[in-house]
């Protein structure tokens, strides 16, 4: 029987199996950043030790940075202190640090793959969830915990249990106006958030071959809000194309010696998997959530469902109060709902096919005066590429404003926050209560259907534009 993907590159990882028990798993990439990495970095030096392998660890700052005027002091103390302790572990230790000012800098899943560190058929970790990002170039990528952090400090290793295997098969031709973050927010709001617990997920079939490397990452990335540990997608031509050349990509002769192994690293037609699920493209249409979970998603011109056609109570009570919280009700439609700020950023959607889509767009359009519109690039690389290709122009002149590289309003951690009670369309990952500042209400959408919205004013079809 053959072997999937995913089991090709753990078995080559594997140092030791404990009977009855967890693998060891050995780590090839550590990624950190200023938020879950202090305690950990102190959890090593009180127990005497040192990082075992700092060459194999990249730091860089993203969550907590301010995105304006980032030259000066940072104004939150807490931020302050946390990118502060990065720089100083980050020297104590001998790690490469991406800080603010760097031209490396920006958020931690956008540097890896466009400096050429993320490569197919390794092991990659963060103290973040969304480390599954990396899954689009063949590696087996997943976020760990400070806990888990401290322990590859000290042992370059982590104690894993193999999860179950489940695949994808996603065929056919997408229609006008679906892109990548349709297609993944489909298949959570079919499968739920909890529908892909205790998986590790391979997405396959003609659509996901036919897409951008960008876009790979974008549908790798919100694999875990399924409840997946994590997410991939077999390394090709693409992938290959994508990679060479990029900073710290292999060269000449290992370049070539890397490049047969890459080329290894794709699922046998025999292999089995613990469950695999057939999608239609032709089923998917520009989507949007109305909840507070990134389950809870339609497509755009959907009714949202109505409460008593749940019939699972607790879910149902769930729902209910979901749609208390974003002021919406079962049976009504988003289109035409006014919108107060549109995001468009993230380690989903900051890298610069996401903003060409938007440029496109919005070109010799003004947003809706009633919006404040956000243009936060994913690192300073893709700051640069913006002006270098004169998008900030048509961002400028569309009235949108262009932030520096950080997480921003993906995450109520940094000053860039929703105020309570406003909408904003968001092409970031996460929906939760609070995500975006306290009272916050986030509709999570592809960069076109935001470029609509900020456009319009309201929640439209980007189809009605296109």
């Amino acid at each position: 029987m053959g072997t999937t993907l995913f089991e090709k590159i753990w078995d080559k990882h594997v140092v030791k199996t404990i009977p009855q028990g967890p693998s060891i798993l050995y780590i090839d990439k550590h990624f950190i950043h200023e938020v879950t990495s202090p305690q950990a970095f102190s959890g090593i030096e009180k127990r005497g030790l040192k990082v075992y392998r700092p060459k194999q660890v990249v730091a860089t700052a993203d969550h907590n940075v301010p995105t304006i005027n980032q030259h000066l002091p940072i104004k939150d103390a807490l931020s302050r202190i946390q990118v502060q302790q990065l720089k100083d572990n980050c020297e104590k230790h001998d790690i490469e640090l991406y800080g603010l000012g760097h031209p490396y800098q920006g958020i931690v899943h956008v540097i890896g793959p466009e400096l050429g560190i993320t490569q197919p058929g390794m092991t990659i970790v963060c103290g973040d969830s969304h480390t599954s990002t990396h899954g689009a170039f063949g590696s087996i990528a997943f976020g760990i915990g400070t806990s888990e952090v401290e322990m590859v400090f000290a042992t370059q290793c982590l104690l894993q249990t193999k999860p179950k295997l489940l695949r994808f098969n996603i065929e056919g031709e997408l229609n006008k106006g679906v892109v990548s973050k349709d297609i993944i927010l489909y298949i959570i709001s079919k499968i739920t958030a909890a529908g892909g617990t205790g998986y590790f997920v391979e997405f396959a079939g003609s659509v996901i071959r036919n897409l951008s490397m960008e876009a790979r990452m974008t549908i790798c990335n919100m694999s875990i809000e399924m409840g997946a540990r994590g997410g991939m997608i077999a390394p090709d031509e693409t992938t290959f194309n994508y990679i060479k050349g990029r900073q710290f990509a292999p060269q000449g002769e290992e370049w070539e010696r890397k490049l047969g192994e890459w080329k290894e690293l794709k699922t046998d037609e025999d292999a089995v998997f613990d469950k695999e699920i057939d999608i239609d493209a032709a089923d998917i249409q520009p989507m949007i959530t109305y909840g507070t979970n990134p389950g809870l998603g339609i497509a755009i011109n959907a009714l949202i469902p109505a409460t008593e056609s749940i019939a699972d109570e607790g879910e149902r009570k769930n729902l209910v109060q979901a749609l208390e919280y974003m002021g919406l009700h079962g049976g009504q439609t988003l289109l035409g709902t006014p919108v107060q700020h549109v995001f468009i950023g993230s380690c989903t959607n900051s890298r610069i096919e996401d903003l060409r889509l938007v440029a496109e767009v919005i070109k010799g359009k003004k947003k809706n005066a009633n919006v404040q519109v956000m243009i936060v690039p994913g690192s300073q690389q893709v700051v640069a590429q913006v002006y270098a290709e004169g998008l900030d122009k048509i961002f400028i002149e569309a009235g949108f404003e262009i932030r520096q590289a950080g997480c921003s309003a993906c995450l109520g951690m940094n000053e860039d926050k929703i105020p309570a009670g406003d909408y904003c369309v968001s092409t970031s990952n996460r929906n939760f209560e609070g995500r975006q500042g306290a009272g916050a209400r986030t509709l999570l959408v592809s960069p076109l259907t935001a470029a609509a919205a900020a456009i319009t004013g309201v929640i439209t079809d980007v189809r009605e534009i296109l």
